[in-house]
C-alpha cells in the first residue's frame, strides 16, 4: 500500500527526520500526516542504531535518473513494516509491508525530485508493540542517464546443460524483458547447440550486432537493423570461426579472436573449473566483402578479447606467451595453465587501407605476476578498463579477478577500483554510450551465480558504489538459478523478430573467404598463408615455418 501526501504535508513530515540526523539513539517524535487510518509513520520509534537487513542491499549506491524502481524486502523480525522514501525537495512515498513493489509513476516522480541530490529511505519495524527506526539509507542520484536497454545470456552454471540458455533483452527503465533467442527449441537429440556473445556496434547506435551459434546450425549471426544473415568465418587458413568479437566503431568491420578452448575440472579447488586457450589468433572480417584477413598468427602467443579505440584507429587485445615443453599443447597447458599471464597489446589501424601496424605493449600484467583480460576503452578514449587476476583470461571463474583501470594519458598508473570489487569474481564489463556507467558481472552475492551491477563513473575518473540490476520481486535472485553472462548496453531495442532469427539460423551459413594478411608488413603470414590450419597441426605449421 502506498500513501501519497500533498506537498505541504510532505515537507512537514520530512522535517523531524531531517532534524533527527546526528542525534544518536533515542526516541524520535514524528509528525503524523496521512490519508488512511491503517498506514502511517509511527508517532514514536526507538533508534535501532544500525542499518536494516534487506534484500537486496543497495545502500550507498549511486543511481541514474532513469533506472527501474529499487524494490527490496525487509529481513528484520517484526509484525509490521513501514518504509518512507523521500527527497530534500519534498517528494515522499510511504509504503506499508515487508516487501516493496513501487509503482513506476511514483518512482519516476521521486527520482526526478532527487536528481543532483539524494534519495533517502527510512525503515520502521514493529516488534512486541514497539517500533524501531533503522539508520537512514542514502542513494545519490546523478543527472547522467543509463542506456535504456541491455542484452545478456541467461545460463545455468552447469557443465552438461549448456543448451538450456537464452539471449535476453531487458529495459533498464522498467522491468520489461523479452527473450531474443531461446536455444532449446533447436537443440534436439544429438543436435545440441550453444549461443553466445551478443555484441552490438557502439551500444546498438548503428543497429548492427552479432552473436554466435555453435555446433548444430553453427555460424555467426549478423544483424543490421531488422535484416539477418548467417556466415561461417572458419576458413582453411584460420584456426576457428570467430569467437570474441569487436565491432569497429564506425566501419562495417569486426575483429575477432579465433580460439581453440577446453575445460579442466577441479575436484578440490572451490573455483571448480578452468577454461584454457590451447591456441588462439586474431582476424579481421569485412561483411561487405565476406572476407577474413589475419591480424595475429603466432604459435607461442595466445591472443584474445580484441577491442577498438573510439576513433577506430587502434585495436587493443590481450596476449600470453607460452613455450611448448612437451609433445602435446593440451597436456602441457593442462599442467601449466597457472603460468599463463596475459598482457595488453595494441596495433595501430588505418581505416582507409584496413591495414594494421606492428604490435606494441600497453600494459605489462605479467611483470606484476598477474594476468589481464577483456580490455575496454571508454567512449571518450581516456580510460582503459580491464579485469586483472592471478592467471588466465576467463576471469569469470577466478575469485582473484578484480576490475582495474589505467589512464591512456598515464599508462604507468594502475587504478584499483576498490568501490567496484569484492572478494569474489568481478569481471566482464562494458561502457555505456555516454561513458558515465560501467556494467559488469560479479559473484559477490554467493560465489556461484553471476549477477549484473552498474556503477557510476564520473568525469573526474572516480567509480562510485554499484547498484544491483533491479527486479520487480526482491526474491528474484534467490529463485532464479541462472547466471547473467556477457552483458552489453543498448541504446535501442534489438531489431529482428524471433521468426527472422529462427529462419536464418536454420539456413546454411554463407562461407567467408580468406584474403591473406591484414598487416601492413606481414610477419609469419608470408610463409604460411596457404597452409590449412587445424588444432592438430597448428603448432607444427608455425614451428616449421
Amino acid at each position: 500500500m502506498i500513501i501519497k501526501k500533498n506537498k505541504l504535508q510532505e515537507r512537514k513530515a520530512i522535517t523531524p527526520l531531517s532534524r533527527r540526523e546526528g542525534l544518536g539513539v533515542g526516541l524520535v517524535c514524528l509528525l503524523l500526516f496521512f490519508y488512511s487510518c491503517s498506514t502511517s509513520l509511527p508517532q514514536q520509534a526507538e533508534e535501532a542504531g544500525r542499518m536494516a537487513k534487506m534484500m537486496p542491499d543497495n545502500n550507498g549506491a549511486t543511481l541514474p535518473p532513469n533506472l527501474a524502481p529499487l524494490n527490496f524486502e525487509i529481513l528484520e523480525e517484526g509484525d509490521a513494516f513501514v518504509t518512507r522514501l523521500s527527497t530534500k525537495a519534498g517528494e515522499e512515498l510511504i509504503v506499508d509491508g515487508r516487501s516493496l513493489d513501487i509503482s513506476l509513476k511514483d518512482w519516476q516522480r521521486l527520482m526526478a525530485s532527487a536528481v543532483g541530490d539524494t534519495l533517502w529511505t527510512d525503515v520502521f519495524v514493529r516488534e512486541d508493540k514497539r517500533w524501531k527506526h533503522f539508520q537512514r539509507m542514502a542513494n545519490p542520484v546523478v543527472a547522467d542517464s543509463i542506456d535504456p536497454y541491455i542484452t545478456y545470456r541467461l545460463i545455468r552454471p552447469s557443465y552438461v546443460m549448456y543448451e538450456e540458455l537464452t539471449l535476453v533483452e531487458r529495459c533498464m527503465e522498467n522491468f520489461d524483458q523479452r527473450t531474443i533467442f531461446d536455444n532449446m527449441p533447436m537443440s534436439k537429440g544429438n543436435q545440441g547447440q550453444c549461443i553466445n556473445c551478443h555484441v552490438p556496434q557502439q551500444q546498438g547506435q548503428s543497429g548492427r550486432s552479432q552473436f554466435h551459434v555453435r555446433q548444430a546450425y553453427g555460424g555467426t549471426v549478423l544483424i543490421d537493423g531488422t535484416q539477418v544473415r548467417k556466415v561461417n568465418l572458419k576458413t582453411d587458413s584460420t584456426l576457428s570461426a570467430g569467437v570474441y568479437p569487436a565491432w569497429h566503431p564506425t566501419l562495417n568491420l569486426l575483429a575477432y579472436s579465433v580460439n581453440e578452448t577446453g575445460q579442466s575440472f577441479h575436484t578440490l579447488d572451490p573455483q571448480k573449473i578452468e577454461v584454457i586457450d590451447y591456441a588462439s589468433d586474431l582476424i579481421l572480417y569485412d561483411p561487405e566483402k565476406n572476407e577474413v584477413t589475419s591480424i595475429e598468427r603466432t604459435t607461442n602467443d595466445f591472443e584474445s578479447f580484441p577491442t577498438w579505440s573510439p576513433d577506430g584507429r587502434t585495436l587493443y587485445y590481450i596476449s600470453a606467451h607460452h613455450e611448448l615443453e612437451g609433445e602435446s599443447i593440451d597436456a602441457d597447458l593442462d599442467q601449466n595453465y597457472q603460468t599463463l599471464h596475459y598482457n595488453i597489446y595494441a596495433r595501430d589501424f588505418s581505416p582507409e587501407t584496413h591495414k594494421f601496424g606492428p604490435r606494441r605493449l600497453v600494459f605489462n600484467a605479467e611483470a606484476m605476476g598477474k594476468s589481464a583480460s577483456t580490455p575496454r576503452i571508454s567512449p571518450d578514449g581516456r580510460w582503459l578498463l580491464f579485469s586483472l587476476a592471478d592467471y588466465g583470461q576467463f576471469h569469470i571463474w577466478h575469485r582473484s579477478a578484480d576490475l582495474c583501470m589505467i589512464s591512456l594519458e598515464n599508462i604507468e598508473r594502475l587504478e584499483s577500483l576498490e568501490s567496484l570489487n569484492s572478494p569474489e569474481s568481478d569481471s566482464y564489463h562494458s561502457w555505456s554510450s555516454n561513458g558515465r556507467w560501467i556494467l559488469f558481472s560479479s559473484r559477490r552475492a554467493d560465489g556461484n551465480y553471476t549477477r549484473l551491477y552498474m556503477a557510476y563513473f564520473d568525469k573526474d575518473g572516480h567509480a562510485h558504489r554499484p547498484v544491483l540490476l533491479p527486479q520487480r520481486s526482491p526474491k528474484y535472485y534467490t529463485q532464479l538459478l541462472r547466471s547473467f553472462n556477457a552483458a552489453e548496453w543498448m541504446v535501442r531495442p534489438f531489431g529482428p523478430s524471433p521468426k527472422a532469427l529462427d529462419e536464418t539460423i536454420r539456413q546454411t551459413a554463407l562461407q567467408a573467404k580468406y584474403a591473406g594478411s591484414a598487416l601492413l608488413v606481414p610477419e609469419n603470414d608470408q610463409a604460411i598463408s596457404n597452409a590449412k590450419i587445424t588444432k592438430q597441426n597448428y603448432h607444427n605449421i608455425y614451428e616449421n615455418n
